[in-house]
């Protein structure tokens, strides 16, 4: 109800595409600068408290927006400074609204949980725009915001009602900026989640196109009024709410990449239809479509992003999923804004659209992952072994891991090696490397670096069976009498060796 009216009113203040763009920027933009950081508070606070504190945060926005349309007080400059701080707000809360999910349901019914929190989502965007713009047709601008106020209420009562197990205190929690550096260490190294991360990117990009334009497509192409744009957004969200539902069975008989092609190809014929300004009716027909389309795209692409991530690190990597997700709709918006001003509303959508097409088509050779793997953790690393306490913060530390292996083994051996090396550096390793013995070339020593102790402490506790089984498929070319060995070695700070002198 917010966005609707935020996007109408803009379009009455002024009626330039670049400005209407710039609202639906200012609502991205945020999400893009700051789901990295809001993806480490989700990781290291009590999300539940979280997301109650963010939303007060958010109905004070829709409070302020109410007061300035009421006295008549509101500027394009309020407008879109007001989208961005509710921008920032969507940006504190989004990593943590997805990260709860694998809290509440066991993962074999992930998949379809996402779905369902979609589908949730969806028909509150079939509600929401459609009774949005009812009220901004008939009862004005101050009101749908004040609307908007009441339903924060319904969802701080939710978040109350949750009874969140509360977590014993962990001697090993992290502090922001050592949970920030492994996060980025982990996307960094997870070469599944770069492959999400370039199909969101190249897909939102070009079809960022249809919603930073709707408000102009709805006002000046189709000659529709508030109310005309309320439904048209419906239409949306209810095409979505159908999507949704036959999603599960697509998803089986196509897999996520086909089911990603179906939306790419389904999506470009929308912004090419609305480009020629059909009927009003046909309009709504027509974004049934995108609605269902835009569905399927979200959740294959966060759905695989969810199956790919361990959950000690779950809120971070989904953050710069997010990052990903609104950088690309912030410079596709503010991009097609421009190109749109240049060369006229229909021509913009039908570059669009082309564009789509040829990069969906380029993309669909880059599979994504199935997200199968077991990725709870084995907990199967032995205690370190140490002469004395060792304080958490003392580091760097390298860990060095001796295999003894026959030299015809050598090439698989550092095959199967190079595949442990990812896992090693997803789980907080930020060195690694290997190295072979000059006096005997059948002694080869692991070696990677971690920044302290306790990270170190943390890898033992992040390492999954999936990880379990590649180190199963390493040692099995060992061939020494009793397993590898493994020694740490703590650097000297200089305290340390002021004190030995």
């Amino acid at each position: 109800m917010r966005d609707v009216a935020s996007s109408w009113l803009v379009t009455d203040l002024s009626a330039s595409p670049a400005a209407v763009a710039m609202i639906q920027a200012a609502g991205t933009l945020p999400i893009f600068l700051l789901a990295i950081p809001a993806g480490v508070l989700s990781d290291i606070m009590d999300r539940r408290k979280l997301l109650i504190a963010v939303q007060i945060l958010l109905a004070c926005v829709s409070v302020t927006l109410m007061t300035l349309s009421y006295f008549q007080m509101l500027t394009i400059e309020a407008l879109i400074g007001l989208t961005f701080l509710g921008g920032v707000g969507a940006a504190l809360v989004a990593p943590a609204w997805q990260a709860i999910v694998p809290e509440l349901v066991a993962k074999p019914d992930l998949k379809s949980a996402i779905a369902l929190n979609s589908l949730g989502i969806n028909i509150s965007r079939s509600i929401g725009p459609a009774v949005g713009g009812l009220i901004l047709a008939s009862l004005g601008a101050a009101v749908t915001y004040g609307a908007d106020v009441t339903s924060y209420l319904f969802v701080i009562a939710a978040l109350i009602w949750w009874k969140r197990p509360k977590n014993d205190g962990d001697e090993l929690s992290e502090n922001f900026t050592g949970a920030f550096r492994a996060g980025l260490r982990y996307a960094r190294a997870s070469r599944e989640l770069h492959v999400v991360l370039l199909r969101a990117a190249v897909f939102f990009a070009f079809a960022s196109a249809v919603w930073a334009l709707l408000p102009l497509v709805a006002r000046t192409l189709l000659g529709g009024t508030a109310g005309f744009y309320g439904v048209l957004l419906g239409a949306v969200g209810a095409g979505a709410i159908g999507g949704a539902l036959v999603m599960p069975r697509l998803r089986q008989k196509l897999g996520p990449d086909a089911l990603l092609l179906v939306s790419v190809f389904t999506t470009a014929i929308v912004m090419a239809l609305l480009s020629l300004a059909p009927p009003q009716w046909l309009a709504i027909v027509i974004l049934l479509f995108l609605g269902a389309a835009w569905i399927m795209a979200l959740t294959t692409l966060n759905g695989v992003a969810q199956a790919v991530l361990p959950n000690w690190v779950r809120g971070r990597a989904l953050a710069i999923y997010l990052t990903v997700f609104n950088g690309a709709m912030t410079v596709g918006s503010l991009g097609w804004g421009f190109v749109a001003q240049e060369t006229g509303v229909p021509i913009a959508l039908l570059i669009s659209a082309a564009g789509l097409v040829v990069a969906g088509l380029i993309m669909h050779r880059v599979k994504l992952p199935l997200g199968e793997a077991d990725l709870v953790a084995s907990n199967h690393w032995p205690e370190p072994l140490t002469a004395q306490p060792i304080e958490h913060d003392r580091g760097p530390v390298l860990i060095l891991i001796e295999y003894r292996v026959a030299k015809e083994n050598n090439g698989k051996f550092l095959h199967a090696l190079s595949r442990l090396s990812h896992e090693r550096r997803r789980d907080g390793a930020y060195a690694w490397g290997v190295t072979e013995d000059a006096a005997n070339p059948e002694l080869i020593v692991e070696w990677f670096l971690v920044e302290s102790w306790a990270e170190h402490l943390r890898q033992h506790q992040r390492v999954s069976h999936m990880d379990a089984d590649i180190q199963v498929d390493v040692t099995r070319f060992h061939v020494g009498p009793e397993k590898p060995v493994v020694r740490h070695f703590l650097s000297f700070d200089e305290r340390s060796l002021g004190k030995r002198k």
